[in-house]
């Protein structure tokens, strides 16, 4: 597949497509039983996970063929492809076991080696991607791809976040910036905690100065959404140790087409990486540990 055969906005189109049909799927099961693939202490598979991503996967794959898919419940085509989806069919799953409405659908398109490429089509518009002076995040992954279509779906509230890299972040149709709050003491933090020990023993000791230098602290349980409220302004930051591509890749590129600032370095784990998003006044401030 090459750059002449696929168009930002086409893929923007079916990913949305994907995500309603996708979201649909979530309101009919929303109150009924659910059976689990996996269950561990801080996290469950569902069955229905599978069958949400088969169905993102039949949308995307067969608009566009030639291109890879990766998420939370496998990977299909060939995982050098120049372009591929980055997926998580249900963002919160745990809350979505739990009858709990704050889950969502993330898709991002990613392309590879788009750096050089992306610089030149969003020439004219690299000032658009700045909000009162603030500097844009670099969302280059370590593998060598780069998100450059976004959707996230939110088929409890009906909300839409959309993004193509260049082009200014959508609620809805609507355009969204972050806040402007710079001191610590009036800003809402969400924080995750991950799965596995070693990542809670090491934000623990944080979560607990922090506490006392914010208004507040949220911990909602979808990675995705917490950086959607960033980008919306809801949220000032979030922080976490422990999370995995398919959780930032959509999310990652709305924040900072929303003028916020998005840091994210991989860690051992595959396709695991640490992250800090804000609104980009903040980040000094929060003194995260390495």
């Amino acid at each position: 597949m090459n750059s002449n055969s696929i168009t930002f906005e086409r893929a923007l189109a079916v990913a949305e497509r994907a995500a309603r049909a996708t979201g649909s799927l979530l309101l009919r099961n929303q109150h009924g039983s659910k059976r689990a693939n996996l269950v561990t202490q801080h996290d469950i598979k569902l069955e229905l996970d599978v069958r949400a991503q088969k169905l993102i996967e039949r949308t995307l794959l067969s608009a566009f063929p030639q291109t890879a898919l990766i998420g939370e419940e496998g990977v299909r085509g060939n995982p050098n492809a120049d372009y591929r989806w980055v997926v998580d069919p249900i963002d919160g799953t745990v809350n979505f076991a739990y009858g709990i409405p704050h889950s969502c659908v993330s898709i991002a398109l990613q392309e590879r080696g788009a750096r050089t490429a992306l610089s030149a089509r969003g020439a004219t518009r690299r000032n658009e991607m700045r909000v009162r002076g603030r500097p844009r995040s670099d969302t280059d992954y370590e593998d060598g791809y780069n998100t450059i279509v976004a959707v996230v779906y939110d088929p409890f509230c009906n909300e839409m976040w959309t993004a193509i890299r260049g082009q200014q972040a959508r609620l809805n149709g609507k355009p969204i910036q972050v806040s402007r709050r710079a001191r610590l003491s009036e800003a809402i933090i969400s924080i995750g905690f991950a799965k596995d020990r070693e990542t809670m023993d090491a934000t623990l000791p944080y979560f607990n100065k922090l506490v006392y230098r914010i208004r507040k602290i949220r911990m909602m349980g979808s990675a995705t959404l917490a950086l959607t409220y960033v980008a919306s302004g809801r949220f000032d930051a979030y922080i976490e140790r422990g999370i995995r591509l398919w959780d930032i890749a959509a999310g990652g590129l709305i924040l900072e087409c929303a003028g916020g600032e998005f840091w994210h370095k991989a860690t051992d784990n595959q396709h695991g990486y640490r992250m800090i998003a804000t609104n980009g006044l903040l980040r000094d401030e929060l003194k995260v540990p390495g």
